[in-house]
């Protein structure tokens, strides 16, 4: 079993998916960072406020032992009053369509890539594919018949 379970991972394609995992989980975070820190910052401060995703409604009673800020999402969260959390969602859709836009330009580019590269092989294949001696030879024949029947 343990040599199985060795075999199942020295496959090449389970080398690339936890690569391919690592590298996306490294992207998130630099997904999250740019969307947390520089881009939600300048959308919040736009819609007046700096801090963005702590934009809610309350959807309920605040229980009254608390004693927090009311404008405080995440400790009215922590609360358990129950809350519409609309900044939040906001924050993680900006976040998708980012790394959406960015994983796109990527297989964009891939895709462009691979149509040069296929074209460039095309070119290379019929200029450097020297055509056949029966072709040549059957195209002589063709052409001497042609010069004795006129």
């Amino acid at each position: 079993m343990l040599k199985e379970f060795r075999s199942f991972i020295a496959r090449g394609n389970v080398l690339d998916l936890a690569v391919a995992v690592i590298i996306g989980a490294a992207f998130g975070r630099i997904v999250t960072s740019l969307t947390d820190d520089v881009l939600m910052p300048i959308i919040g401060k736009i819609f007046g406020g700096l801090d963005f995703s702590g934009y809610f409604v309350k959807m309920g009673n605040v229980p009254a032992s608390y004693r927090g800020s009311l404008d405080d999402y995440a400790a009215l969260k922590k609360a358990g009053v129950p809350l519409l959390g609309y900044g939040e969602f906001i924050t993680q859709l900006v976040n998708f369509i980012i790394i959406a836009f960015i994983i796109f330009m990527i297989v964009r580019s891939v895709n462009r890539a691979t149509t040069l590269f296929e074209i460039e092989k095309n070119k290379t294949a019929a200029v450097a594919a020297p055509e056949p001696t029966e072709v040549a030879l059957l195209r002589e024949i063709r052409d001497e018949l042609k010069a004795r029947s006129l």
